[in-house]
């Protein structure tokens, strides 16, 4: 099985309740079992969707944002995730998170980026886009772009909605 980015929208309340489980449970579970429809699994989008932000020259803070999107953040204390044998991420880094104000920064520059322009650029010096990505996305059948858009509007989408909702956002790979 592939290993690839998984996304959660969460209350504040469900992510402290998860952490009290696993503080008082004796087999330190969390619980964490998020609703389906607040999870979106990224595939390998992340390193594409930076990577064509760099080659195209996307500004540094909507460039931030893109990356904090798929990286999380170090401020909130997930690590009670990431306990053996309920550990939600065993084959990658430890899960993040981002605060709901978070959330609603990453959103807002979220929704500012132009994938499509981003993308048009860098088939618009007549080299192929997969070889310019790098990370493999030359073997993407039918091409980089529609998997990178998909990906792109459904990551925007779901921070979109989980600011409209005031939730946080957990991040792992599994």
């Amino acid at each position: 099985m592939a290993v690839t980015l998984q996304l959660a929208r969460v209350p504040a309340e469900y992510l402290a309740a998860c952490g009290q489980s696993a503080r008082m449970s004796p087999e330190r579970g969390p619980w964490w079992d998020p609703p389906a429809c607040d999870v979106l699994d990224l595939d390998w989008a992340p390193a594409l969707l930076a990577r064509v932000g760099e080659v195209a020259g996307l500004d540094e803070v909507h460039l931030g944002a893109l990356r904090r999107a798929t990286d999380g953040d170090t401020d909130l204390d997930v690590g009670f995730l990431n306990v053996h044998p309920h550990a939600i991420a065993p084959f990658g880094p430890a899960p993040t998170a981002l605060s709901a104000s978070q959330v609603a920064r990453v959103c807002d520059l979220l929704g500012q980026i132009d994938m499509p322009a981003l993308l048009g650029a860098l088939l618009s010096d007549g080299r192929d886009a997969g070889s310019l990505i790098g990370h493999g996305a030359d073997q993407i059948t039918g091409g980089p772009g529609p998997y990178l858009l998909e990906h792109f509007y459904a990551l925007r989408d779901f921070y979109l909605d989980a600011g409209r909702r005031n939730l946080l956002v957990v991040l792992w790979w599994d």
